[in-house]
């Protein structure tokens, strides 16, 4: 799964949304990768971030309390 969303106040920025298995070599847990590429390159973000899916519920409720 793999999702791309303008990012508001830029030209070309985008963020990048997808699922990420065995990130780190084999063992590793998945995770939910969430870059962000102000030159619209979604593969290569200039900032990304790694959430293991055992704190994506947690991490999800924190943001929705942002807004």
């Amino acid at each position: 799964m793999s999702k791309s969303i303008p990012l508001n106040g830029t030209k070309n920025g985008v963020i990048s949304v997808k699922k990420i298995n065995e990130p780190y070599g084999s063992g590793s847990g998945t995770v939910a990768s969430v870059g962000i590429s102000l030159s619209g390159d979604a593969e290569n973000p200039e900032w990304k971030v790694h959430i293991p899916l055992k704190n994506l519920d947690e991490v999800i409720k924190a943001l929705s309390e942002l807004k």
